[in-house]
């Protein structure tokens, strides 16, 4: 006897393990959580809010998975290597969007630049190195990525639950609804990329349209990313970093003094490592290894602790620095 494509679909689905049919449990939602509980009406405490709505919220959101597993270290640790970190940034597409990007808000970016002494090209690099000139701002809900971190990441659960606070605070003010907000994984927002924090600390409202909007304003980015330099001690018309010459291995004192600048340039000379560096200058000793490579060193003034504040990486910091100096080069005078 012949048995019809139905009824062959239909003995075979009754085959099937129940575990593959029966539906896998969803999370519960942040609002079951008690944690979040007591941080909603702490919150209803300290600022005003109502705890009622707030629980509302964190009602529609879940623990994300991915999240976590974005903010956590790799497993196996990969070794440093700026030959592989550096083309990430240090490209022609980067180099040729920063050049419209300029060219485009070419008004915006010299108002910042004499407000606050920073060079175009650096907030044009910053950017560029953030979201590729604002393409890439990120699509986690950030109201669900930092409740994730701050309630599910313990080693980072404090900063996290701050910034938390700081984004529904930064939601208010600025009339958004805290579920529609878009950023990264880690909860940094709009073009520049701001944690609510900073946003709250260091935007500004640069096109005067009376709010500050870091995802749809390309002025109050710009603006917004100079401000932050210029109030971390940015100082105009300085250098950022030279590129360094050592006879021999560093001595292990030049690196673990850090990022930020305390060596004498003029010590540093005497002692074998060359450079074009100002002799009267304090300076960082900045080592940029690449497995089976020489080290390429450099000698790290102010300006360039400064752009570590942003993230506080040298690989990022030069990454900027460098790809600032290649869009400028290449801006048509």
């Amino acid at each position: 006897m012949k048995l019809s494509a139905r009824r062959l679909l239909a003995l075979a689905l009754t085959a099937l393990p129940l575990t593959l049919t029966a539906a896998t449990p969803a999370s519960p939602s942040f609002a079951e959580d008690a944690a979040v509980v007591a941080f909603a009406r702490d919150l209803e405490q300290r600022h005003g809010f109502n705890a009622d709505t707030l629980l509302g919220q964190f009602a529609q959101i879940r623990p994300n998975a991915k999240v976590i597993q974005l903010i956590k270290p790799p497993s196996t640790p990969t070794q440093r290597s700026w030959e592989r970190y550096r083309p990430r940034f240090l490209n022609d597409r980067r180099i040729d969007h920063g050049i419209r990007f300029w060219q485009e808000n070419r008004a915006a970016l010299l108002r910042a630049s004499t407000l606050y002494g920073v060079p175009p090209e650096v907030i044009v690099a910053i950017i560029g190195v953030e979201t590729e000139y604002g393409r890439n701002t990120g699509g986690f809900r950030v109201l669900e990525a930092l409740a994730t971190l701050a309630f599910n990441y313990p080693p980072r659960a404090d900063f996290f639950r701050t910034e938390l606070e700081q984004f529904l605070i930064l939601s208010r003010e600025n009339q958004l609804d805290p579920l529609a907000v878009k950023g990264s994984f880690a909860g940094a927002i709009g073009i520049p990329q701001f944690m609510p924090g900073s946003q709250r600390r260091y935007a500004v409202d640069f096109d005067g349209d009376q709010r500050v909007d870091l995802s749809g304003s390309v002025e109050d980015a710009i603006g917004s990313v100079a401000r932050f330099l210029e109030q971390h001690g940015w100082q105009a018309g300085q250098p950022v970093a030279v590129p360094a010459q050592l006879a021999g291995q560093p001595d292990p004192a030049w690196l673990e003094a850090g990022i930020r600048p305390t060596l004498s340039a003029a010590a540093l000379q005497q002692q074998g490592v060359a450079s074009t560096a100002d002799q009267q200058a304090k300076v960082a000793l900045i080592d940029l290894a690449s497995p089976g490579k020489e080290t390429e060193y450099w000698l790290g003034y102010d300006n360039f602790y400064v752009i570590t504040r942003y993230n506080r990486s040298s690989f990022y910091a030069m990454s900027v620095f460098q790809l600032a100096e290649a869009i400028r080069e290449r801006m048509p005078r």
